[in-house]
């Protein structure tokens, strides 16, 4: 079964270091013209119905010690999920079946860290896109400011040569979603270019509106900074003048909770997430599958990017922060544990995790929200499977507050969902067994060992 919104996809438009001798060709971007009244031509929201498999429904209920609570709880804490089996053929070829769990489009979600996911990939196409000499992901990247709000990054201590890069804001947001690494991403791409790119892929329902963890207003996070990249001798390649993006999007009516705390106030009505980031699940899932199975997606909703990009990252999605030499989190074990980044099968363990599983992944959570997108394998019993889900975890519904209930409902959800789904999928009869030489990486160092 194709995922829905591939109809829509169907009709929408459709980075090592390098040094020479020879002069390198400097491109300047010339300055986005400011439009206060252009609107984007986007699809509608989607329409609200509620997808859900009964084979889920009856999975679910063989463990009531698990999921009592969310069965009965799935409408208030908006817990939605997406497990897609994969089998291939004798050819390799995999077909997929996906299978949803109280799926809706419609009903909101904070995304969180997870919007870093297509960021991270838009990018590495946006370099590809400039094509010139000298530059990749690894060039150093200057950020100016030039606006309100906006700060300049000039250094970065965590990488080995002490200078920021795309390569390493990308490692820092797979491994551990560092918030900072993602705003300069958002500031090197600008929030036009993002929301463009995500539409015309049939991603419709994004809108990717601002950077994190930094209280910016509409028109600040509108303005983004200007950007300079170098390459390893120190020449200037590529200049980006600072802009704003004029397009005005579709006006949303998303709210979520009963109330929030500004400051030290309580404000007794929902929180306005209208202005916030939204992404679907589903396109989350189908982004996730299109790096690791592009054939599987629409061609109009492929990033344009390398082999070697993908490779790339694959291998930071799938380092735990403990096999990372730069950033140096391996040194940090009770800041950055194993499954720091990893709640689906892993929830909040602390331990070291077995080396034959790894999820290519990227997670979220803010506001109670708790999100999780991966593709998961076993490299020893050869299992391979999607699964992407998120869960509200706000029970008082007050937000702001700092009570959440992660540690109590969210994670052990994601880990007991993802132990479900595994075990599910061992005991699954597969008429060929999946190929996944490709996904075992040399990371960084050596992975955490019990008792270490």
């Amino acid at each position: 079964m194709y995922f829905k919104n591939w109809l829509s996809a169907s009709i929408c438009l459709t980075m090592c270091f390098s040094s020479s001798c020879t002069p390198t060709k400097i491109l300047t971007v010339p300055p986005v013209a400011i439009v206060d009244t252009l609107v984007v031509p986007i699809p509608p929201l989607p329409v609200d119905s509620t997808q859900t498999d009964a084979f889920l429904e009856d999975l679910l209920k063989q463990y009531p010690q698990y999921f009592d609570s969310i069965l009965t709880m799935r409408k208030d804490w908006n817990v939605q999920f997406i497990y897609t089996q994969i089998d291939k053929g004798a050819n390799g070829i995999p077909a997929l079946k996906h299978h949803y769990f109280n799926l809706n489009a419609a009903n909101y979600f904070y995304p969180a860290s997870t919007v870093k996911f297509p960021v991270s990939i838009l990018a590495l196409q946006k370099l590809n896109e400039l094509n010139l000499f000298g530059l990749d992901k690894n060039s150093t990247m200057i950020t100016e400011q030039a606006f309100s709000g906006q700060t300049p990054v000039y250094n970065d201590p965590t990488s080995p040569t002490g200078k920021p890069s795309i390569a390493q804001y990308i490692k820092k947001i797979l491994m551990v979603s560092d918030n900072d690494a993602y705003n300069r991403l958002y500031e090197f791409l600008g929030q036009e270019y993002i929301n463009e790119q995500l539409h015309q892929k049939g991603y419709g329902d994004a809108q990717l509106l601002h950077r994190l963890s930094v209280p910016l207003s509409a028109s600040e996070n509108r303005h983004t900074n200007p950007v300079k990249m170098y390459d390893a001798i120190g020449s200037l390649i590529y200049e980006k003048p600072a802009q704003n993006n004029g397009i005005q999007y579709p006006q949303r009516t998303d709210s979520l909770g009963r109330g929030y705390y500004n400051a030290d106030t309580l404000i007794k009505r929902p929180m306005d997430f209208s202005s916030k980031n939204r992404i679907s699940l589903e396109d989350l899932h189908t982004m996730l599958i299109s790096l690791i199975y592009p054939s599987k997606v629409h061609a109009s909703q492929r990033f344009n990017i390398t082999a070697e990009d993908r490779q790339f990252l694959l291998k930071y999605m799938s380092q735990l922060p403990t096999e990372s030499t730069f950033p140096p989190y391996s040194a940090d074990t009770a800041s950055y544990w194993p499954a720091y980044c990893k709640f689906l099968l892993f929830g909040s363990e602390k331990g070291a995790l077995p080396n034959n599983i790894r999820s290519f992944n990227k997670v979220g959570d803010a506001y109670g929200q708790l999100t999780d997108v991966a593709y998961i394998v076993d490299l020893e019993k050869n299992i391979e499977f999607f699964l992407s889900a998120t869960i509200y975890c706000n029970t008082d519904g007050i937000l702001n507050d700092d009570r959440y209930d992660y540690e109590t409902i969210g994670l052990p959800f994601m880990k007991q969902l993802g132990k479900v789904i595994y075990d599910f999928e061992v005991k699954r009869q597969r008429a060929h067994q999946p190929v996944l030489k490709e996904l075992i990486f040399e990371y960084d160092r050596p992975q955490l060992l019990e008792g270490e």
